[in-house]
């Protein structure tokens, strides 16, 4: 009976940017997790100390869209009109990279569930809260 070698891992490579510091990880599908958890969980606890971000700021993971337009809303930053561009640019800003046709959809709802009004004309509209927050 002859032995069969061993299987070897699969390598991955894995290149990521967190602001202004890029990283690369070479390694099986279960180092680079670990690696990587380990990484962001340090650039967002650095960042913290350093008052580079708020902790109301710091992404949260499984929020959807709407979710991050209403806290701009409690915040009280749709006081003023604000247009799509706006908005997205502030919550890219803020670590929420969603496409431009998810955030206009978001804006929509929140029109329809009367915390935005929505005004100017078509392509050009601008969003501000209906009411303020509570």
């Amino acid at each position: 009976m002859t032995e069969q070698p061993a299987q070897q891992p699969q390598l991955i490579k894995v290149k990521m940017k967190v602001g202004n510091v890029e990283f690369e990880i070479e390694g099986t599908v279960d180092q680079a997790n670990e690696a990587v958890g380990k990484f962001l969980q340090t650039v967002t606890e650095k960042l913290r100390e350093k008052a580079f971000i708020a902790e109301s700021e710091a992404p949260t993971r499984g929020e959807t869209c709407k979710t991050v337009i209403h806290r701009l809303w409690k915040e009280g930053w749709l006081a003023q009109p604000k247009g799509l561009s706006e908005v997205h640019d502030e919550m890219a800003r803020r670590g929420y990279h969603y496409d431009r046709t998810a955030v206009a959809h978001a804006l929509i709802d929140l029109v329809k569930d009367n915390v935005l009004y929505r005004k100017g004309e078509a392509r050009r509209y601008q969003y501000v809260q209906k009411q303020p927050p509570s």
